[in-house]
């Protein structure tokens, strides 16, 4: 079983920053898919950005050119850089990989698409005006 654990929400003023960490500890299983989600109070979830295992990336509209995905492949650790960060990113943040396992929707991120099974417990980030 995959296990994925976030890291790194927390409070930040407009304009300002925050790193976000996904542990996926083990390596028996490959993850050719990870991506973060996130979801504001009264609203659906929503992909955020998604990164292949040769490291094609992809991010939503609403996102692109403030956050950056990466991973870090030997440590199987999961980042997304959030930059300029404004009020409306206010969600809880959720880690997920697509692995073998459990059977899951489609979902996609821009052109990327993959089966994500297995998610974390998620992560606040809190922006204020």
């Amino acid at each position: 079983q995959v296990q994925v654990a976030e890291s790194g929400g927390g409070s930040v003023q407009a304009g300002g920053s925050l790193r976000l960490s996904c542990a996926a500890p083990g390596n028996r299983y490959r993850r050719d898919c990870m991506a973060w989600f996130r979801q504001a109070p009264g609203k659906e979830r929503e992909g955020v950005a998604a990164i292949l295992s040769d490291g094609s990336t992809s991010y939503a509209d609403s996102v692109k050119g403030r956050f950056s995905i990466s991973k870090d492949n030997t440590k199987n650790i999961l980042y997304l850089q959030m930059n300029s960060l404004k009020p409306e990113d206010t969600a809880m943040y959720y880690c997920t990989a697509e692995a073998p396992g459990p059977p899951a929707p489609r979902q996609d991120i821009g052109p990327i698409s993959c089966e994500y099974n297995y998610w974390g417990q998620g992560t606040q980030v809190t922006v204020s005006s």
